[in-house]
């Protein structure tokens, strides 16, 4: 296989890992979430196996692609079952690393700056992808913070209508407003 037809199926790879994650947050159960793992490692155990068949760099690239397979297989499962933003960003890293490595291994068989090439562009890929998954938590935490101070200024603007209120009015405005903006 040529070096451009593995980048291909390594992009494909990575492309149809992606689209699995857009059913993220199932919550599985314990069982589901074991026989998933499971069927991880069995299917990273029958990659690497194919791998034996195989010599030289183009076995060093397939151990690289199964471990890829590996772990962001993992990674998907981890978000998978809990849907959280942290774990979401995980597994771009992991997706990011996992590149990296197989295009790293990939890049062994040039030679000379053709070679010093081919991995400074892995590693430029990967720096972008950390960069990009990095950004994401940071944009993630400003919007959470920006809900929470939109909360709040909506809840003082409600507290303070009430005061224009008396008596039981005022006090079942402010049960309302406390209740609407979650406060106590």
């Amino acid at each position: 296989m040529s070096t451009s037809h593995s980048l291909q199926a390594s992009l494909l790879v990575a492309a149809l890992m992606a689209f699995g994650t857009a059913h993220a947050a199932d919550n599985m159960s314990k069982a589901d979430y074991k026989a998933e793992k499971d069927r991880i490692a069995s299917t990273y155990k029958t990659d690497k196996d194919a791998c034996g068949k195989m010599s030289g760099n183009a076995k060093d690239v397939c151990v690289e692609e199964a471990k890829a397979k590996e772990k962001i297989a993992k990674a998907e499962l981890e978000y998978k079952n809990s849907g959280k933003d942290k774990d979401r960003i995980k597994l771009e890293v992991a997706k990011a690393e996992a590149n990296y490595a197989v295009a790293k291994e990939k890049c062994d068989d040039k030679t000379g700056n053709d070679k010093d090439v081919c991995v400074k562009e892995a590693k430029a890929v990967e720096t972008k992808a950390k960069a990009d998954a990095k950004m994401e938590k940071k944009v993630t935490a400003a919007k959470k913070d920006a809900a929470e101070d939109k909360r709040d200024a909506n809840y003082k603007v409600s507290i303070e209508k009430c005061d224009a209120l008396k008596g039981d009015a005022k006090s079942n405005c402010i049960a309302q407003a406390n209740a609407k903006y979650g406060k106590s």
